[in-house]
């Protein structure tokens, strides 16, 4: 029956629900009058005509129902809202045909109290049928329907796991049932929330999806902290179940919760990094109005960057970039979001002299951030003469540029890996520094900044996507060292940091964003194992492969010798950095002469000559810590 009832065309329910209302209507005036009277004499005909007046009163009062809106509802969604509607209209469909009723029998023989009467009765049957019709469905055809599909487990049985288990009961086409509820509020454990039991806490996801035969859990806890998502994440681990959740409150259209914003827990969700508060004020100075060249654009930093920067509304974007697709991609975002007399888009190299002159001739740059590198640590292992020629030739170029046509500012985008680097791609970033450091002290109109920061989370060098790619390949997933960890943030963060930063230096400073605490790469593995459905060591298998060329287990994000201090921005520091040698230049022409000819040992022997503390290939004790990143 209710079956039937599902398949019928929209005009048909339509036909059908008018049907019920006037068949209540006159059912409700009916009852009205036996109740007022006591008896049912009132149907001869003695005291008034009661088949007129009935006539009237239906066709009043179906009329009313219609402008009311009460067709628009769909019963099987039947709610509070729906009953606010029968309650008013019924009030005024009764008002109406009782004025009716006065103004043609002046109400003769009609008792007054059955007006009250109608009114309770019609919001009695009309309401009642309406969600008699809903309870009957849920009760019936979605179990009915319901032999397919996934058991779902709630985390949270507040406000949002009640709205969404709602949800996912009314659409039986999700193929979703919800079996359970775990909560840590202990007052709500062996509770039920609409028949369904809140069976435990957090740390009995484990019972709980043995019992109830668990597919899919959703973390309903929108605001839920990083701490907390860890540690249901930690819970879930080799029970081979996908995992969803809730976005942030500050994510929600119009404050409902339903099953269409439910999405993947992302590893910036694990990883809970602060969020970021910018001086916009600051930042506005520097760039609106101002012509701004960001180097490596395409890059994962440098595409980000020229996001950012877009919203302080430059005059002019010239985003530099070698690779032409990756400059397609950026100009086909970059299209939507300024007009296009004000970015340009241009393919070319920073080692090449001739050609970064000319960009800075046409575009007459006033701020520059320099995010071109070669960032792959083994890669570079075995290329050392392409991290000299780009991270060091390429930064000299343009620094040197820099300076002859007096930009206002230069920002060098640097990484941890240049403390205590024992790959040449962090010794050639640290010399990167050094000769931002060197035309600082040459420059009276330039002011230089550097920019230290760990992985982010999602570029095209990061570990993540080849752990993401190796999960829905079937594994195994291959970590270098069981105690391997590293610094992480979110791209659109560091981007954020690191136009804050620039704005902090007066020239020659290395600021150190605040990465957090260090994570392990086995953890991250293992999580994201665990978020696919996954169990380790069953479905998918973690493999050590060691450490690769020029690999630390850790990162450091300052030399023994520097320090720091704090700056106007919490999630910003500045090292006390040391200076550089007289000699700096000569030697740093050899080394550049050198790296043409030399093979990759030999190169690297030379870079030890203006960075003693790279140890090429070191390797350190685990238990080795760090210098911490704030004293």
């Amino acid at each position: 029956m209710i079956s039937s009832l599902d398949n019928l065309k929209g005009w048909q329910k339509t036909s059908l629900a008018i049907l019920h209302d006037y068949v209540s209507s006159a059912l409700s005036l009916t009852l009205a009058l036996a109740l007022a009277f006591g008896n049912f004499e009132f149907l001869s005909g003695d005291l008034f005509n009661f088949s007129a007046t009935l006539a009237l009163v239906t066709a009043t009062q179906w009329a009313v129902f219609y402008f009311s809106g009460l067709y628009k509802g769909i019963w099987r969604f039947s709610s509070a809202p729906d009953l606010v509607r029968v309650v008013r209209g019924s009030a005024i469909a009764v008002m109406t045909s009782y004025l009716l009723l006065f103004l043609t029998t002046r109400l003769d023989h009609i008792p007054r109290s059955s007006l009250i009467i109608d009114w309770l009765m019609l919001v009695i049957l009309l309401g009642g049928g309406r969600f008699s019709y809903r309870l009957l469905r849920e009760l019936f055809l979605v179990k009915k329907d319901s032999s397919d599909c996934l058991n779902v487990l709630i985390v949270g049985a507040g406000n949002s796991g009640e709205q969404l288990s709602r949800n996912i009961q009314k659409n039986p086409a999700l193929k979703m049932r919800v079996v359970a509820f775990v909560d840590d509020n202990r007052s709500y454990v062996n509770k039920w929330v609409h028949r369904i039991p809140v069976a435990g806490t957090v740390a009995q996801i484990p019972e709980v999806c043995g019992r109830y035969k668990i597919s899919k859990i959703v973390i309903a806890i929108p605001n839920i902290s990083s701490e907390s998502l860890r540690r249901i994440i930690q819970s879930c681990q080799g029970l081979n179940v996908s995992i969803k959740k809730l976005p942030k409150m500050a994510d929600y259209l119009y404050g409902t919760i339903d099953v269409s914003q439910l999405q993947n827990v992302r590893l910036e969700d694990l990883i809970g990094r602060k969020s970021v508060i910018l001086e916009t004020q600051q930042i506005s100075r520097m760039l609106e109005g101002k012509a701004v060249l960001v180097t490596g654009a395409g890059g994962s930093i440098g595409s980000e960057l020229c996001r950012q920067i877009v919203k302080f509304k430059p005059a002019k974007l010239v985003a530099v970039e070698m690779s032409e697709f990756n400059l397609y991609q950026l100009e086909q975002e970059l299209s939507k979001l300024l007009p296009e007399n004000q970015r340009v888009g241009v393919i070319a190299d920073v080692r090449n002299r001739e050609q970064m002159e000319k960009v800075f001739e046409l575009y007459a740059p006033q701020v520059l951030i320099h995010a071109a590198a070669y960032k792959h640590v083994p890669i570079m292992e075995k290329n050392p003469d392409q991290a000299i020629s780009n991270n060091i030739h390429g930064t000299r170029v343009v620094a040197e540029l820099a300076t002859r046509y007096q930009l206002e500012k230069f920002v060098l985008v640097s990484t941890d890996k240049a403390v205590n680097p024992t790959n040449i791609m962090g010794a050639t970033k640290r010399i990167a520094e050094m000769i931002c450091q060197h035309y600082q002290a040459k420059s009276t109109s330039t002011q230089f900044v550097i920019v230290r920061f760990g992985n982010v989370i999602g570029s095209s060098g990061s570990v993540i996507p080849v752990f993401l790619k190796q999960i829905q390949e079937g594994g195994p997933v291959t970590v270098t060292h069981p105690e391997i960890n590293r610094f992480f943030m979110s791209i659109p963060e560091a981007a954020q940091l690191i136009l804050q930063a620039s704005v902090l230096g007066n020239g020659g400073e290395i600021f150190v964003l605040d990465m957090g605490e260090p994570v392990k790469i086995l953890d991250l593995a293992r999580q994201l194992i665990t978020l696919h459905g996954l169990e380790e060591g069953k479905d998918i298998q973690v493999v050590f492969t060691g450490l690769r060329p020029g690999e630390k287990l850790y990162e450091e994000v300052l030399f023994e010798s520097e320090s720091t201090l704090e700056t106007a921005h919490p999630m910003i520091r500045v090292a006390k950095a040391r200076s550089v040698e007289e000699k700096f230049s000569t030697k740093l022409d050899s080394i550049l002469a050198k790296s043409i000819s030399e093979y990759p040992d030999e190169i690297k022997t030379q870079v030890q000559t203006l960075v003693p503390e790279y140890v090429p290939h070191l390797v350190r004790e685990p238990n080795v810590r760090p210098t911490p990143l704030l004293h």
